[in-house]
């Protein structure tokens, strides 16, 4: 499996095609679930496939937005099918792959443990230091999209969405855990003062 041919080619085209009104879904956001997944990979000494497996999941979990929001998750699968044999994973590694890709979809039902990973990953920002920033570019987004009108309607969306809401991972977890709650109490606190 060739992954940093795999990275190099689906980068450069999310960079090229992702539609430029996706302030949140942005090569950025690529970039950071990518870097989650590689702590991960680290802290459960993760090694050989799975690693690469992982790594790859996380680069091609949000490529469908290229086409549209809507079911974006099976265009992503529909990539990693047309593109990653090019690459030198077989069929039973790319099914893995769509697996870790349909568990980031919402709500997250992952069924394996690097399912979890991923699943953990592409949410890893609800538990950190930089919540706020990441939040605005999702509000803007969603409210260039037509889904929110107000930053009131966002905030209860998000506490509905914290509430709903865990990590799967020891991990996640243990490194996200309380910065989330401080992040939810902090949305609540803006919801009360509105």
């Amino acid at each position: 499996m060739d992954i940093n041919g795999a990275k190099q080619f689906i980068l450069q085209k999310q960079e090229e095609e992702l539609p430029k009104h996706l302030t949140y879904h942005s090569i950025n956001h690529i970039k950071d679930v990518y870097n989650a997944v590689c702590r991960h990979i680290e802290a459960a000494n993760i090694t050989g496939d799975d690693a690469i497996l992982l790594q790859t999941a996380a680069l091609f979990h949000d490529s469908g937005f290229m086409v549209q929001a809507q079911g974006h998750e099976e265009i992503s699968c529909g990539f990693a099918k047309e593109y990653l044999p090019g690459f030198g994973y077989s069929q039973s590694r790319i099914d893995a792959i769509c697996g870790m890709i349909r568990a980031t979809k919402i709500p997250q039902i992952p069924h394996t443990p690097l399912e979890e990973i991923l699943a953990d990953a592409d949410l890893d920002y609800l538990g950190r230091d930089d919540f706020q920033p990441i939040s605005n570019s999702l509000f803007e987004e969603l409210k260039n999209m037509g889904v929110v009108d107000s930053e009131a309607a966002w905030n209860q969306m998000q506490v509905r969405f914290f509430e709903s809401h865990h990590y799967f991972t020891a991990n996640a977890k243990a490194w996200r855990e309380a910065k989330k709650q401080e992040n939810l109490n902090t949305i609540i606190q803006k919801l009360t003062n509105q």
